[in-house]
């Protein structure tokens, strides 16, 4: 791309999300291996696949692209999803104008070149007691405005409030070593955007969501992305390892099948990535990655 002053900034960025969602694969990929090890149901798994596949564009033109990670058909996971994507181009009109507007950029009309680049993960679990997790950072530049955005989130079907309150605790922790304000901010803005208006219920039970998160200081900016990445497994790990082996009904089951439903309503109708994602031309299976393997609607 034509300007130079970010460059530096983006490669480092890049390389970041790169390395921190081959970090995910590896530490996932390990998760499944272990739990099959220590809980002896390998021999109940011989469908496990990790799949790595490059994504690009659609048409494929040189728009940039990435790696797509899907483990499907574990024990202890039913599908994990772990995008990597660096992207770039002119936006089409129908991303042009909801960012504009969304935003309030003025003048990228101008000049619609944008470059992106983040690292996302989808976890659902085959036990229903096992929460699902949304994780995702990112950065976007235009040449008239740059900024970052992400966070996580927790959507057990059965919640538990120990779960909770340790998935909050870290994620406070990691905002505050930035900003005291952050967490605070953050958590109301998660609040607000997991939400299901048709049907009147959120999500989960929240995390940290962030956009537009442009303080002026590109440095400081980043180690807080950086951060949250970090902060993201110590806060999902262990309690994957105190639910993993509790024992569930069928009942619990279909539970889990229909919560499974509610999160792919809400990617479907809300969630501004996927819009974006496909209104951009990305990958579109890199775009509904985060969809459940299986769901059921009344």
């Amino acid at each position: 791309m034509a300007d130079t002053a970010y460059q530096s900034k983006r490669d480092t960025a890049r390389a970041w999300f790169s390395g921190l969602a081959a970090s995910l694969r590896d530490r996932f990929e390990r998760l499944e291996h272990e739990y099959q090890a220590e809980s002896g149901t390998a021999s109940e798994a011989p469908k496990f696949t990790c799949t790595t596949t490059r994504t690009k564009a659609p048409d494929g033109s040189d728009r940039g692209g990435g790696l797509m990670a899907v483990m499907r058909n574990g024990c202890l996971f039913e599908k994990i999803g772990i995008n990597h994507s660096t992207v770039y181009g002119v936006l089409e009109e129908a991303a042009l104008h909801r960012l504009a507007a969304g935003k309030s950029i003025r003048n990228l009309d101008r000049d619609p070149r944008f470059w992106a680049s983040g690292v996302s993960l989808v976890a659902h679990a085959a036990n229903p007691k096992v929460p699902a997790v949304h994780f995702n950072t990112r950065m976007f530049w235009t040449p008239v405005r740059h900024w970052f955005g992400g966070g996580a989130d927790l959507t057990p079907c059965f919640e538990c409030d120990a779960d909770t309150e340790w998935f909050h605790h870290v994620l406070e922790a990691c905002c505050a070593r930035s900003d005291p304000g952050y967490y605070r901010q953050f958590k109301e803005w998660a609040d607000r955007y997991f939400h299901i208006p048709h049907r009147n219920r959120a999500r989960g039970v929240g995390g940290i969501f962030f956009d537009d998160l442009n303080s002026g200081d590109w440095e400081a900016d980043f180690r807080f992305v950086t951060d949250v990445g970090r902060a993201f497994v110590k806060a999902y790990i262990p309690i994957v390892g105190r639910r993993a082996d509790e024992t569930y009904s069928e009942s619990d089951h279909e539970k889990l099948l229909r919560m499974r439903a509610l999160y792919a309503e809400f990617n479907l109708v809300y969630d501004r990535g996927t819009r974006f994602g496909l209104e951009s031309g990305h990958d579109a299976d890199a775009v509904l990655m985060s969809l459940p393997p299986v769901a059921k609607w009344p």
